[in-house]
């Protein structure tokens, strides 16, 4: 009778404790279906090639970045494929807070100072589908010489860019981007842009596919609706290979742009793809 008694005894308890796991296994299901989790960041680098990706730097993070980009391939061997020249831009990167990153630069091409910011709006979640990011740079061109423009003022040298950068870790090796852009030009070489167009809107695009585990492969664009059909300056084309060395982001690309600055890249890329006539560039990327 004793036996039997405890057999039930043992069942019953065996009963509860299966109950009180099964709720306490939905309690934490249901908790964490209810909490915010984010995903993985979709860029691995501060750009996909030329375009702003929408990494910033973590709160405390100092980022040095050196950029080269090199004169046209097509030039061939007198000018060793275009290495012969060089526009060569140095960048610090830093986080004061968290989600907020302040630079400054300065760019051969043009003798281009830039000040820029990132600022994040939302992160990719299971909560919300895409990162968010603003993004606003100010260009100021040294180069232009008041002996050449007679009636030059300061704000006559600044170029300014915003961007809205959404982008997207679509799976674990492939990440898009989408940037509608806006760049106001204050001076325009009309024998180049054959028409005044001062503000200009474009859309950029950008992807990265994950290859192997340091290596990516990377893609940017943007259409440039403003444009002139007569402007010598053609839309930007980026094509680059990421390669993670620890610390560092090496970024090996080719493009029809040579000012890696915003304003420059985005409106006065004067290569032509169809043409062979691109340039070969780096970018190193070093985190302190």
């Amino acid at each position: 009778m004793h036996t039997k008694i405890n057999f039930l005894f043992i069942l019953l308890f065996l009963s509860l404790s299966i109950s009180a796991q099964d709720d306490l296994l939905d309690e934490l299901d249901n908790e964490t279906k209810h909490t915010k989790q984010f995903d993985l960041p979709a860029f691995k680098a501060m750009q996909i090639g030329n375009l702003q990706s929408t990494k910033i730097a973590d709160k405390g993070d100092l980022y040095l970045v050196v950029a080269h980009r090199f004169g046209s391939l097509k030039d061939g061997i007198d000018e060793f494929f275009g290495l012969d020249q060089a526009n060569t831009k140095i960048q610090l990167l830093y986080s004061f807070w968290d989600g907020i990153q302040l630079g400054l630069s300065r760019d051969s091409f043009e003798k281009t100072y830039s000040g820029t910011a990132k600022v994040r709006i939302a992160k990719q979640s299971n909560k919300f589908p895409l990162n968010l990011v603003g993004y606003a740079s100010a260009d100021i061109n040294s180069e232009l010489k008041k002996k050449n423009y007679p009636n030059l003022r300061f704000g006559d040298r600044m170029s300014y860019t915003f961007q809205l950068l959404a982008s997207r870790r679509v799976s674990k090796n492939f990440s898009l981007e989408l940037a509608p852009s806006f760049v106001r030009q204050n001076l325009q070489d009309l024998n180049a842009t054959k028409a005044r167009n001062h503000n200009q809107f474009l859309m950029g695009v950008g992807g990265r596919l994950k290859v192997s585990k340091r290596m990516s492969i990377n893609l940017d664009y943007a259409y440039n609706f403003n444009k002139n059909s007569n402007s010598v300056y053609n839309n930007p084309l980026t094509l680059g290979i990421d390669i993670e060395t620890g610390g560092h982001v090496f970024q090996l690309l080719f493009s029809n742009a040579r000012g890696s600055n915003d304003s420059a890249f985005l409106t006065k890329a004067q290569g032509d793809w169809g043409k062979g006539d691109i340039s070969f560039g780096f970018n190193v990327v070093r985190v302190f």
